[in-house]
């Protein structure tokens, strides 16, 4: 649930997983999880005080303590949410639960998050987050990569590193689309706007991406987010001088109700609108402002969530530096009393064995090692000579394409124009009607030379570039079928390499022929995402469906090979997702 409160603008949260406590537990936390989703802070106490936690297991009691954590920092009690959360990590740690201690980690993330001034907070934030970096990525968990990419981007947000930022906010946006995840993708957009306003100054662009996820929120009832979304576009506002319009989008996010740290998010909501109204010379409205921001200052006492969470961090640091010369003191005599006892006649008995069996298995991987390699060569010349084969098919293509168009325009098409030229001469004949008829006639013939000519010159790719061939091939499907296509883009403004941009059409193009000839789908949606380092296509439909463990790499139906073969030839990655009944999703990443 991040939110950087230390500045003007506020980061979008991601959102913590609730309900991943389940292997262990033999208490009901239903209730609480209800109340931590909800607004009723009165009945969340009950549920909580109705759990003796002295009579409970050790997992349920590191749950509970995770729970009440997240309790305490919705309430804006960042000292006791901290305090809990570390008491819940060493009982964790204690038994080994791996994915519970990184839901620790992110939650002490995120109470470091709501903190100015603390002492240390950097090195604590990239410490955790490297940690759950390489747990994420040796794991390949989508969740988790995801929240560490957000931390990331927080980090380099809060160094003014925007280039940076951007850049682990489009890793989040890859996983989070692969995901299907339309709010959280909405929190992304919000957040790269506000890195395009703080740290390239570009207000209009932060408008372009914050705009983008509001609707979004106003579906999915999501008032916390939609309040600091209205916040970040009145900031971008003002920073266009369009006062009464950032003013106006401030009273918005002040309005809308949300009981999660409600102190301190009216604190930047506060200081916001008091500043607008300066600027725009109503010192009395201002003046009303910063007195609402005095008082609800005065209720929040940083300073003294500061030293608690020092003095907790510090009595952590301790108690586990203490267990770590324990464990090693402990493991260094047990290692010495096991040398001891070891026989001399054991240990040659091992080492004969052990030379014996590293013979045998040597050899047997000498054999394994040559027949592989043998079969990488072949592997290696049938794939060179398919690529080989592959690019001289494009070219050829190409070439016979501009050979016939250039025949028709300059030939064909230079002869009509002459054969006009001279039937101009018989207006001065005593035919007129005769002259009118053939006037038209070489006229109608002229343009259809010339519009065979542009028609064989490569389509709309050459003239017009990928996107708005693929958008030309989209309606032209969706005119003549019983199929609403619609194509979504971004990061497109720019044309990419001829071949390249051939190559992704004809990739599309056999997709759509797929979905049109055996997915008996109404709807189907073509996204196209630049992501700079690489192209994003994804093809969804919501046809019939069918099972991707029938396509194997010696049967593959339905023109995959094709496409297969192309995305291999520009080292690309192609994923099939499917169920009966429940649609398509193609999604293929070309690296640039």
């Amino acid at each position: 649930m991040t939110c950087n409160f230390s500045k003007y603008l506020i980061l979008v949260p991601v959102s913590f997983l609730l309900t991943g406590f389940a292997f262990s537990q033999s208490i009901d936390f239903e209730g609480i999880i209800d109340g931590l989703d909800g607004q009723d802070y009165s009945k969340l106490e009950i549920e909580f005080k109705a759990i003796d936690t002295s009579k409970i297991t050790t997992y349920d009691k590191a749950t509970w303590l995770y729970y009440y954590s997240y309790y305490q920092l919705k309430k804006d009690n960042h000292h006791l949410a901290y305090q809990s959360v570390i008491k819940s990590k060493q009982i964790f740690e204690n038994i080994n639960a791996s994915s519970d201690i990184s839901d620790c980690n992110f939650m002490i993330l995120e109470i470091l998050s709501h903190q100015n001034n603390l002492k240390d907070k950097d090195a604590r934030k990239k410490a955790i987050i490297n940690e759950e970096h390489k747990k994420a990525s040796e794991s390949k968990d989508s969740n988790a990569l995801h929240r560490v990419f957000y931390r990331f981007a927080e980090y380099y947000l809060d160094h003014d590193n925007g280039p940076e930022a951007l850049k682990y906010f489009k890793k989040e946006y890859a996983v989070l689309m692969k995901q299907r995840d339309t709010l959280r993708m909405a929190y992304n957009l919000d957040n790269i706007g506000t890195v395009h306003l703080t740290i390239f100054n570009n207000p209009d662009s932060a408008l372009y991406y914050s705009r983008q996820a509001t609707p979004i929120y106003l579906r999915y009832d999501d008032n916390r987010a939609l309040s600091y979304n209205y916040n970040n576009i009145a900031e971008q506002y003002k920073s266009k001088k369009e006062l009464d319009n950032a003013i106006l989008y401030y009273i918005k996010a002040d309005s809308i109700p949300n009981s999660e740290f409600k102190a301190k998010s009216k604190v930047v909501f506060y200081k916001n609108i008091a500043e607008a109204y300066q600027l725009n010379k109503d010192y009395k409205n201002a003046t009303y402002y910063l007195n609402k921001l005095n008082k609800l200052k005065d209720s929040i006492n940083d300073t003294k969530q500061n030293i608690a969470i020092s003095e907790i961090q510090e009595k952590y640091d301790n108690e586990k530096l203490r267990v770590k010369n324990l464990e090693n003191e402990a493991k260094s005599q047990r290692n010495q009393n096991i040398a001891i006892s070891l026989g001399g006649s054991l240990i040659l008995g091992s080492i004969i064995a052990f030379l014996l069996f590293k013979n045998t298995k040597r050899k047997q991987k000498l054999a394994e090692q040559d027949k592989a390699l043998e079969s990488q060569k072949l592997a290696t010349v049938l794939k060179e000579q398919e690529l080989v084969t592959i690019d001289a098919m494009i070219a050829g293509q190409e070439k016979e394409r501009q050979r016939i168009a250039n025949d028709l325009h300059d030939d064909l098409g230079g002869l009509m124009a002459t054969v006009k030229l001279h039937f101009n001469a018989l207006k001065d004949k005593d035919s007129p009607e005769l002259y009118e008829k053939t006037n038209n006639l070489i006229e109608e013939a002229y343009q259809k030379v010339r519009s065979v000519a542009h028609a064989k010159n490569s389509g709309v790719i050459a003239k017009q570039g990928l996107l708005k061939a693929i958008k030309h091939m989209a309606d032209k499907v969706s005119a003549s079928n019983q199929l609403n296509i619609e194509v979504l883009d971004h990061g497109l403004d720019q044309r990419l390499e001829n071949s390249l941009e051939l190559t992704l059409f004809r990739i599309i193009q056999e997709l759509i022929t797929n979905v049109v000839k055996h997915a008996e789908a109404s709807e189907a949606t073509i996204h196209l995402t630049n992501h700079e380092d690489s192209i994003n296509i994804m093809v969804e439909d919501n046809g019939k469906g069918f099972n991707p463990s029938q396509i194997t790499k010696t049967k593959k139906g339905m023109g995959i090979s094709s496409i297969d073969k192309r995305v291999e030839h520009l080292d690309g990655q192609l994923t099939i997702e499917s169920e009966n009944n429940k649609g398509t999703t193609v999604i293929i990443d070309i690296p640039l």
